[in-house]
């Protein structure tokens, strides 16, 4: 396993945190609130790093999107070594929807080729240790409802990302 790197920014909407490992690729993201002794525990205890000007320019994609600048994320590169075949196939998957669009769980299902493991697809979100780079936030539950979202501030920072994209279909899917 590489050594692992953190950092923590500012954005719009609060203190972020990245992570990356030695090739700079990124391996774990925090949404606000960011707990920096939990993004050096995930680094094995190491202190914050000065991030390389590629991870400089991650920040920077995350800090315009974070304003109402909606970016394309595909373009960062992740690491998934250790994700479990099916969470790797539900996030490249994911990281497909163009930003302002939504798929349900059964969608992503379909897609990966397990069209009866909408439950699965929903614990891979869960587990999701990129979220808005690995736009988890972007798939919602069948019939106009929300589903979930793990990360901090629940649902609520699902309704920012999603409103923040243009891609708040129904303004009542949070109601």
């Amino acid at each position: 396993m590489s050594e692992l790197s953190y950092c923590t920014f500012d954005t719009a909407l609060g203190h972020c945190g990245l992570i990356w490992n030695e090739a700079e690729a990124v391996v774990g993201f925090d949404l606000p609130p960011v707990a920096e002794d939990r993004l050096a525990r995930r680094t094995n205890g190491r202190q914050a790093s000065q991030p390389s000007p590629e991870i400089q320019r991650v920040m920077d994609l995350v800090r315009k999107h974070l304003t109402g600048d909606p970016q394309d994320f595909r373009t960062i590169r992740i690491e998934m070594d250790g994700i479990a075949d099916l969470a790797r196939a539900v996030y490249v998957a994911i990281r497909e929807i163009p930003v302002g669009e939504t798929r349900t769980y059964g969608q992503i299902a379909l897609q990966i080729g397990h069209p009866h493991a909408a439950q699965a697809v929903g614990q891979a979100l869960g587990s999701n240790p990129i979220p808005l780079i690995v736009p988890c936030h972007r798939i919602v539950a069948a019939g106009g409802k929300p589903g979930g979202f793990s990360a901090p501030g629940g649902l609520r920072t699902k309704e920012i990302l999603l409103e923040l994209e243009g891609g708040l279909a129904q303004p009542s899917l949070f109601s």
